[in-house]
């Protein structure tokens, strides 16, 4: 039984950057892949800081655009750690974005990653477990349970469909899509 606990705010962080014309797409808005890069970078310093050993990404689930970002806003990504297990963490990020002339304030993105903790020869090792000290701390480990279950559940109905799919039988499927078939099946 691990006797080794932190409490989430032990590895909380927040990490804020302003958004200059480098990270922008043709439209002016910035590219999602900024963000995700940022996102990743919060999660691991949240991820070590907690397991105190190098950690990597497994996994992101839950990435939703929810506004864009424009230049010149300052984002704050915050992170922490919702959930562990074994060797895995799940981390928990928001994204603020906050536009200093007109004072507006928007949630752009939350995401969830899963991080895995590596010992010296690359093998994923034990973290320290998570100490809860709020009913939200308790609410969102519990989310990460669920959320976790139903993932396995998605993945193996996913798997089943694609086994057992009978394609002449799903054709109908197709009717309302944007898509043409030339193909004789």
């Amino acid at each position: 039984m691990n006797t080794d606990f932190r409490p989430v705010d032990y590895s909380r962080m927040t990490i804020t950057e302003l958004m200059i014309p480098a990270y922008a797409n043709f439209s002016g808005k910035i590219h999602g892949g900024i963000l995700l890069s940022l996102m990743d970078k919060v999660a691991y310093a949240c991820a070590t800081k907690h397991s105190g050993k190098y950690c990597v990404t497994v996994s992101v689930d839950g990435v939703d655009f929810l506004q864009p970002v424009e230049v010149g806003e300052m984002i704050s990504l915050m992170a922490s750690v919702n959930h562990v297990g074994k060797s895995s963490m799940v981390i928990g990020i928001k994204v603020i974005a906050e536009n200093f002339q007109s004072g507006t304030v928007k949630h752009t993105n939350t995401s969830f990653f899963t991080m895995v903790a590596k010992d010296d020869t690359g093998k994923p090792c034990a973290v320290p477990g998570l100490l809860l000290q709020s009913r939200e701390e308790v609410r969102r480990f519990l989310e990460a349970i669920k959320r976790k279950e139903l993932k396995l559940r998605y993945a193996q109905e996913l798997d089943n469909t694609k086994t057992d799919l009978e394609v002449e039988s799903n054709l109908y499927l197709l009717e309302k899509e944007n898509c043409k078939l030339e193909v004789k099946l």
